[in-house]
């Protein structure tokens, strides 16, 4: 049987199954019910602008997004956003899903802490950010219907998610801080991580081996 949330139908897909026991699997409850609600308010606000994506890979971008944040998944050199999109991506190849497909939620993936630049791309890329922007950091979060809010919500609870999801944050990439340059992570370091010192751009430029 379908399960629907908010009006949103859960894809009833083998594919969409294994994702969700992967990511229970491998990440906390925290991660695990806000990936499903960044699928749930991606699927909603892309009902709002119009946008039709692919459910299954929507899914999959959602689910996997934060992946690399847990101990199974992540790596010490790469970007979180890296770890979590190349699991994705070995994770539809291994279920016969390559070449634009798997690209799109590579791509959706890498992208959604990165303001600016997913909203003009493929539905799939454009809605992982907006469910991401929307259960994070509240944009897009008064466009929606409070009766579909309390639905997604009463699913998928959020008890002191923002405190939670910023110690997250800090765990997933304290132990790698120059992969957050030039990136809102370092934000979080900043803020959490005493000592930590931001790369400055402007200091990279002034700084490098270019004589004048």
């Amino acid at each position: 049987m379908t399960e629907s949330i908010a009006g949103v139908d859960i894809p009833d897909t083998r594919l969409v199954s294994e994702a969700t026991a992967l990511v229970r699997d491998a990440a906390p409850p925290l991660l695990f019910h806000h990936s499903r609600r960044v699928f749930l308010f991606g699927m909603l606000q892309g009902e709002r602008r119009g946008l039709k994506p692919d459910p299954e890979l929507l899914y999959v971008g959602a689910m996997f997004h934060d992946l690399g944040l847990t101990e199974k998944y992540r790596t010490e050199n790469q970007r979180f956003e890296v770890d979590s999109a190349d699991e994705a991506r070995r994770f539809l190849i291994s279920h016969g899903i390559n070449g634009d497909a798997a690209t799109r939620v590579w791509t959706a993936i890498a992208l959604h802490t990165t303001p600016g630049i997913p909203e003009f791309m493929a539905p799939e890329i454009a809605l992982v950010t907006a469910g991401v922007e929307t259960d994070v950091l509240g944009i897009g979060y008064q466009d929606l219907d409070p009766a579909e809010i309390r639905a997604v919500t009463a699913v998928h609870p959020r008890p002191d998610f923002k405190r939670q999801i910023l110690a997250a944050f800090t765990d997933g990439f304290k132990d790698r801080p120059d992969t957050t340059f030039g990136t809102v992570n370092a934000d979080v370091l900043a803020r959490y991580v005493p000592g930590f010192e931001r790369t400055d751009f402007v200091d990279v430029i002034l700084g490098n081996a270019w004589p004048e």
